[in-house]
């Protein structure tokens, strides 16, 4: 497709012209005959859906939301996926068409389509399933290191930290009772987490998945395959490990050592880069809750997270960071 900027449709509500006839009719603009059956799959950032095909395996078709990327950036994430594809990591990448295109435009609507690839999230508390996701995330950076994105994001904390607090406090989305406990809180919290990535030193920032939890990965009949890179960006190698550690400090200290023996195995690891561990839980968390205040007029959101339109959800969530505050007073784990 030419080079075009995102079209110009409203963040927030541009699904609403995503009809069942637009997303058979994406499709088959690329060739594929729908059967005319498809399935709404979770997913709330974007839109995404498995399309039955003729006589073939059905299709997921990925309709991203409009004016949160640029095209750069989508085929930058594209170009990720299908190079670690290329050298046989299993993560599930884009599919082309006959002219090499893996992002495609139906009306307004910026799309991909995937393969279908089934099964569970990894168990954590499994040492082989977890020196597993070690080895495929080592192989994932060594070849994130070769280059650098140029039109995405980078895990830092003035994107997840500083932008993302200033904004929720000019929004009115704060309970007004709470905004200045938040607002000193929020200043309590940056302080400690710059503490933390000075502590890490100068760290390597390199091509990571950025989102990778355990409903990213599926596990089937012991092989892995890892999706969703929609929020790859430039960040240090932990971020790509520490989700995958849970529990107290004795369980996710024994996970980690699990995590790395299978990393290791393919790549370094630097363990100043556990210094960043809770700062980067704390920023995830400052993130994900301005994410859905920045996404609450979006139906889809309305339905999937209404505990989220409540006074309750931001009580939580100070108390959550008052509880990360105390993690952060604590020392790194320790990888022996």
């Amino acid at each position: 497709m030419p080079e075009t900027s995102p079209p110009d449709t409203d963040t927030v509500n541009g699904f609403h012209r995503l009809s069942p006839d637009q997303i058979l009719d994406a499709v088959e603009s690329l060739g594929w005959v729908a059967d005319g059956c498809f399935l709404a799959l979770n997913s709330y950032e974007n839109r995404v859906y498995q399309v039955g095909i003729e006589d073939d395996e059905p299709v997921i078709a990925k309709f991203y939301r409009p004016d949160r990327w640029s095209n750069e950036a989508i085929r930058e994430e594209h170009a990720f996926s299908l190079q670690l594809a290329d050298v046989e990591i299993p993560v599930v990448a884009p599919l082309l068409d006959a002219s090499g295109e893996s992002l495609h435009q139906h009306d307004v609507f910026r799309f991909a389509l995937y393969p279908r690839r089934g099964g569970r999230t990894p168990e954590l508390d499994d040492p082989e399933q977890l020196e597993v996701i070690g080895r495929f995330m080592a192989r994932i950076h060594l070849s994130g290191e070769q280059s650098d994105f140029q039109h995405r994001p980078s895990v830092d904390i003035e994107s997840y930290g500083i932008e993302t607090s200033t904004w929720l406090l000019g929004s009115g989305h704060l309970p007004m009772g709470l905004e200045q406990a938040y607002s000193m809180l929020i200043d309590d919290l940056l302080a400690k987490i710059k503490d933390h990535f000075s502590a890490a030193g100068d760290f390597k920032m390199l091509r990571v998945h950025g989102d990778a939890h355990p409903g990213n990965l599926l596990w089937r009949e012991g092989q892995l395959h890892i999706v969703d890179f929609d929020d790859a960006r430039m960040g240090p190698s932990v971020q790509d490990l520490w989700m995958f550690l849970s529990g107290d400090r004795q369980f996710r200290t024994a996970r980690l050592a699990d995590v790395l023996e299978g990393y290791t195995q393919f790549r370094d690891f630097n363990p100043r880069e556990l210094h960043l561990i809770e700062a980067l839980r704390t920023l995830r968390i400052i993130h994900y809750a301005v994410w859905l205040a920045r996404r609450a007029e979006d139906p889809a959101f309305q339905q999937a997270f209404p505990w989220f339109y409540t006074a309750h959800f931001w009580d939580t969530h100070i108390l959550t960071l008052k509880e990360q505050s105390a993690e952060l007073d604590q020392l790194p784990l320790i990888w022996d």
